[in-house]
């Protein structure tokens, strides 16, 4: 007897960007999966790429700007099996992201509970802004 073949998990890279005690928040354009949802930008780590890779070619194609991974603060498992990395990043302090209308449909700077209290937020995300909110994770 043989096991059925396990479908391999699908994995992610989130960035999480502050200034001035705001977090950066992306809208969703209508053309993606969960069109029109609030939060973090990042996207699907591709095969033989690195988490960091991945947040930068993420960001560079959502909001058309080169950033550095600072270092990853947290990971989890959205309910549809998605490995989530979640990684502070930094934005050049000159530059201003520009969204990408295929993926992204506006930028938003948002204080935690800003970003708590957005209707359409992503579950994965409300997860994060609460082990935020516990201590659970440091974002300085």
């Amino acid at each position: 007897m043989t096991s059925p073949r396990r479908k391999p998990r699908r994995r992610g890279a989130v960035g999480v960007f502050v200034r001035a005690g705001k977090l950066l928040v992306i809208r969703r354009s209508k053309l993606v999966v969960a069109p029109r949802k609030f939060c973090f930008p990042g996207g699907a780590i591709e095969a033989l790429e690195t988490e960091e890779e991945a947040l930068v070619r993420e960001i560079r194609e959502e909001l058309n700007v080169a950033i550095t991974p600072r270092r990853r603060l947290w990971q989890s498992v959205t309910r549809w099996n998605v490995q989530l990395a979640w990684w502070l990043g930094q934005l050049p302090a000159e530059v201003e992201p520009v969204p990408n209308p295929a993926e992204v449909e506006s930028i938003h700077w948002y204080t935690p509970a800003e970003m708590a209290a957005l209707p359409g937020l992503l579950e994965s995300n409300r997860a994060f802004l609460k082990a935020v909110a516990t201590g659970e994770i440091d974002l300085k």
